[in-house]
């Protein structure tokens, strides 16, 4: 196939350029040439901005558009107004869970009803606009791109070139060894999938020319205790101990969600932690233990740490005390 990728030079885009290529695909990938310029040699490399001018996109074709850099549904109405008709193929968005209303039930499936789509687009990224803004990505998809898109609603995504590096925080708190702050419960779920595991498996829909809407994460029941002690089995010294801290606790402390990744009090998070992955893996989505990922991190570099070792000790202390 011949593939545009919007994006494609960092982490989910990469991952995915990257399977493309090795399968032998005729990969594009138009990014601004900030980031990752000198990376995949082997393909196409088109520079612009998506928010200015696309018109390098004119007089070109491809089979599939994947588009994994879309926060605003007005960048998918540029996107579809800059490409000659039919020229996208098929178009795969990667949306995300936030997609959702709450509350939604464990197990819950691609069918479960979503957050409004019809309000006005916001002009910024937030914790409360992220949510509509990909539903309103999402309805705009079909209305630029037709009935036959692809929608890909991933869980956090780890693995190797994680810009965000939220599992990463944990990959190196756990190798450090001693005494490890592990925050609110351990049967609190939530869902993860590896960047090259969800790569491989987009690149499957589209070679089986499959369309709708699929959730890339891992199977129900997933929790935080399943996820922290796969990181430190394959991590962690020997000596090792997570103490759990319980939620009111860590936010009377003035502790907040971004020093400890991963960890939220917010019920519209927590409610997406259980989402049914079935239709994904039936259609051949196939995942590495969370403990390969956390191996293939190191060595690294050290992260800036919202947590600081003396803060992570005075909150034990405080909570063992109280």
């Amino acid at each position: 196939m011949r593939i545009l990728i919007m994006g494609g030079t960092r982490f989910v885009g990469y991952h995915f350029a990257r399977a493309a290529l090795a399968a032998g695909h005729d990969v594009t990938v138009l990014h601004r040439g900030r980031s990752g310029a000198h990376l995949l040699p082997d393909a196409t490399h088109l520079i612009a901005d998506r928010d200015a001018d696309l018109s390098v996109l004119r007089g070109h074709a491809w089979d599939a558009t994947v588009d994994v850099s879309a926060y605003f549904p007005r960048q998918i109405r540029q996107l579809a107004a800059a490409l000659d008709p039919g020229a996208a193929g098929r178009y795969l968005l990667v949306s995300s869970m936030a997609v959702y209303d709450t509350p939604a039930a464990p197990g819950f499936t691609e069918h479960s009803p979503l957050l409004p789509a019809d309000g006005p687009e916001a002009e910024a990224i937030t914790a409360a606009s992220y949510g509509v803004l990909k539903a309103q990505c999402e309805r705009e998809a079909r209305e630029s791109f037709g009935p036959d898109v692809l929608l890909v609603r991933p869980t956090y995504v780890i693995g190797p070139e994680d810009y965000t590096h939220r599992f990463d925080h944990w990959v190196q708190r756990l190798a450090r060894g001693g005494e490890v702050l592990a925050p609110g419960r351990p049967d609190t779920p939530i869902q993860v999938v590896d960047a090259r595991d969800l790569a491989d498996w987009m690149l499957g829909l589209l070679t089986q020319g499959a369309s709708g809407a699929f959730h890339a994460a891992t199977p129900p029941p997933f929790v935080m205790g399943d996820l922290l002690g796969a990181v430190a089995a394959a991590v962690a010294p020997p000596g090792t101990t997570l103490t759990w801290v319980d939620d009111d606790f860590l936010r009377e402390a003035g502790v907040q969600d971004q020093a400890l990744p991963l960890w939220s009090t917010d019920p519209r998070i927590r409610a997406t932690g259980t989402a049914d992955p079935s239709a994904a893996l039936a259609t051949g989505l196939k995942l590495r233990p969370v403990a390969d990922s956390a191996r293939d991190i190191l060595p690294f570099d050290p992260l800036p740490q919202a947590l600081t070792p003396e803060r992570e000790a005075e909150l034990l202390t405080a909570w063992h005390r109280r």
